[in-house]
């Protein structure tokens, strides 16, 4: 008997620089609350990270606020939120972003993407000799946001983990 089906490996998603590109020039659109550059959310992401073989978790300093703002003009579901300690503005001496740990943490030894504008080498050599399930950590250029080539890139990814 087979056993137990093989958990889907995570997404971890930041917004800013992400899903929402830093392009400055952004229009604001009726009930943008104070943000303007939501005028610049590009409603096709919803059905790219809805086809990618993954569950989606925000992992945004928006926190609950993706859930409120973002995810209904997406049309995306009600998304797990990573919580983040108090400090979390603050990298530590090893260089690391303030994300890593608490990514790593939270995935428990499952797979993942981490989706992101500010990943470094740092990041990518701490969690390879800290979590022990294959792990993508994905730096998106900030001025352009997510692109068919992220989304060729995380895809491919994603599918080899399924063999």
């Amino acid at each position: 008997m087979p056993g137990p089906p093989k958990p889907r490996p995570l997404l971890f998603l930041d917004v800013d620089g992400t899903l929402l590109p830093m392009t400055g020039g952004i229009g604001r659109l009726p009930g943008d609350y104070a943000n303007p550059s939501l005028g610049g959310l590009d409603p096709e992401h919803s059905r790219r990270l809805a086809a990618l073989p993954c569950d989606l978790i925000w992992a945004t300093g928006w926190m609950a606020e993706a859930n409120e703002v973002l995810a209904p003009r997406l049309g995306l579901p009600q998304l797990p939120v990573v919580d983040w300690p108090h400090d979390e503005d603050d990298d530590d001496d090893s260089g690391l972003h303030w994300k890593t740990r608490r990514l790593v943490e939270w995935a428990a030894g499952r797979g993942f993407v981490w989706v992101d504008d500010e990943i470094t080498d740092a990041d990518r050599i701490w969690v390879e000799a800290n979590h022990h399930a294959p792990a993508l950590l994905h730096r998106v250029d900030p001025r352009r946001g997510l692109t068919d080539s992220d989304y060729w890139t995380i895809s491919r990814w994603l599918k080899s983990q399924d063999s």
